[in-house]
């Protein structure tokens, strides 16, 4: 099965000589676990255009510095682009920004929370078991690197992970063939680290930072989350 990954948003320069770009970090995510997965890398936030619906046979829209709200070339594009994929059942995985632009696309709201960063490793509660989770507990722990949240959920989808801080954190759609989520599975401890560095004493405070960091000293269910994923693609590539 050919994944397309449409790349809107960039590792931080200042990490890129020690870190994968995001298009590699899924590819591990999803390799992981010895599935056959091949790949095709659309850098959208780059100009290039959004691939024909003809050519899908699956898609992960990545995180992203943008917000949905934000005045960007791609954006409009890119929602229209999620409300076809959507009619037409092209099985859709989003990440963080990818999670926002999907609700916001199909009915729901996004908006920047005022609890502020959610950074670290954050635990999430499984609200329910769609077909694609096999094996899990009744929680998760993933990396996040966020501010912006789905406030309002859109009326075609439901919750199945959430937290505290973030309570739309998982939505799964009623087609069958999309899934989102707050959280970054493809973010090892290592890279989680470096972002919560790269926002200490500017986004976050010494104290803030030296919490998310310690958070991070504890399991990630990364490679657990990357087989949902990966189990997914493969259900609804049946629908």
């Amino acid at each position: 099965m050919k994944i397309t990954i449409l790349q809107v948003g960039q590792t931080p320069e200042m990490m890129q000589n020690r870190f994968e770009r995001y298009p590699k970090q899924y590819q591990g995510l999803l390799l992981a676990n010895g599935e056959d997965f091949s790949f095709d890398i659309k850098y959208i936030i780059e100009g290039e255009e959004l691939p024909s619906h003809s050519d899908l046979e699956g898609v992960i829209i990545t995180g992203s510095a943008h917000s949905v709200y934000d005045d960007i070339a791609w954006i409009e594009p890119l929602r229209g682009f999620v409300k076809q994929a959507y009619s037409l059942k092209t099985p859709m995985v989003g990440i963080c920004f990818g999670h926002q632009i999907m609700a916001d696309a199909l009915g729901g709201t996004v908006e920047k929370s005022h609890k502020g960063w959610g950074i670290g490793r954050h635990v999430y509660r499984l609200e329910q078991r769609p077909d694609f989770i096999n094996g899990a507990g009744d929680e998760i722990a993933v990396a996040c690197s966020h501010q912006d949240q789905v406030v309002t959920v859109p009326d075609n989808a439901k919750v199945f992970l959430s937290s505290d801080f973030t309570p739309n954190a998982g939505l799964v759609y009623n087609n069958g063939a999309a899934i989102s989520l707050q959280p970054h599975p493809e973010f090892d401890k290592d890279y989680a680290v470096a972002l919560v560095d790269r926002l200490r004493g500017n986004s976050l405070s010494e104290e803030q930072a030296n919490l998310a960091e310690r958070s991070l000293d504890a399991p990630l269910d990364r490679i657990e989350v990357g087989d949902f994923i990966a189990r997914f693609f493969k259900g609804a590539r049946k629908i």
